[in-house]
């Protein structure tokens, strides 16, 4: 499915890199000090009262001309799309509510316009970008800035603990504050949502919200867990046990180039504390049991289970949580679930 990066600066007017830059070559370079007429972050020493920018409309249709001059096109196996809808990163970082000395974690940075507004909205950011020339880019527009670290990694497979200790422990050192729980804002790729999301919501000890541009038909998906509904699935008992979910904000399909085939919509979901999970025994025996009662969704609970116990002792937990003893599993809500594995 594809998926989305985030606006691109204007390049007719862009400086030329140094001719010893490492990064990359051609005017895709993107500084982090610029003349007041573009979308800039100016470095400068870091205070509670500081003023990081001074902001002015980009230019995406002539900046998407420019890039596809170079050759430089959406690869779909990234599921890149770019957006050409300024306000969109505006109204993302609203939906987090990023303050002055937040720590914001962004999955798939691109070319750092959405890196733009939480810098500009106070927030210490830890970019993670896996095409390497996007990280490249990234990386130098933000050089001189001490609170944007950018890391060339695939998210789904990085030690995000390990890269966050170290940006909190440099953020100690620098600012004598220390956030105590980190956020998640991110124009998300379509194709690793789920993954991302499986891998982000059980952390509540670190993460204190996670707010995600996805696909609208999964973002309502997620957030509507309606029982007896063709599109309830695990997903649904696994956000719902490690967070609580809430639709922002659709962004129609027409704000991307290349325009994908679907919309897409914001997503917040607001971590619970570990103290808070719902009161089973093991998160993954509730999980395994779970996602074997929905390997067959519209068979009994007594037929899909029965690998744990008999049919018989099925069915009296079930009773015993009042439930009717010929439940499906898309009848159950999570706290059915809690009590039928509590028993089981």
């Amino acid at each position: 499915m594809p998926s989305l990066l985030h606006p691109l600066l204007p390049l007719s007017s862009t400086p030329k890199p140094p001719a010893n830059s490492p990064a990359y070559d051609g005017p895709f370079a993107v500084h982090s000090t610029r003349t007041k007429s573009f979308h800039t972050v100016a470095a400068v020493p870091k205070t509670t009262s500081e003023t990081r920018i001074n902001k002015a409309e980009d230019d995406y249709h002539a900046t998407v001309k420019a890039l596809n001059s170079k050759g430089r096109f959406p690869r779909k196996s990234l599921g890149q799309h770019y957006m050409l809808n300024s306000e969109v990163n505006d109204q993302l970082v609203a939906a987090a509510d990023v303050q002055e000395g937040d720590l914001v974690v962004e999955i798939g940075p691109g070319t750092g316009s959405l890196t733009n507004v939480l810098v500009n909205s106070g927030a210490t950011v830890l970019a993670i970008e896996k095409d390497p020339y996007m990280a490249a880019l990234v990386t130098e527009r933000f050089s001189s800035l001490d609170y944007v670290k950018v890391l060339q990694e695939d998210f789904t497979k990085c030690h995000i603990r390990s890269h966050l200790s170290t940006v909190l422990q440099s953020r100690m050192n620098s600012s004598g504050v220390k956030p105590k729980y980190a956020k998640v804002v991110s124009n998300l790729p379509f194709n690793i949502s789920t993954e991302v999301i499986k891998q982000l919501l059980p952390m509540g000890d670190i993460f204190s919200e996670v707010v995600l541009l996805l696909q609208e038909e999964a973002a309502v998906r997620m957030v509507d867990s309606s029982l007896r509904s063709s599109e309830y699935r695990p997903i649904n008992i696994f956000i719902n046990f490690y967070s609580d979910p809430e639709y922002k904000f659709k962004v129609p399909r027409t704000n991307f180039f290349p325009q994908p085939k679907v919309d897409a919509a914001v997503v917040s979901f607001r971590l619970k504390q570990p103290v808070d999970y719902p009161p089973v025994s093991s998160a993954k025996s509730f999980f395994s049991m779970v996602n074997c009662a929905f390997n067959g969704k519209r068979k009994m609970l007594r037929k899909t289970l029965q690998h744990i116990c008999s049919s018989l002792e099925i069915e009296e937990a079930l009773v015993s949580a009042g439930l009717p003893s010929t439940s499906r599993p898309e009848e159950l809500a999570l706290n059915d679930f809690v009590r039928l594995h509590n028993l089981i």
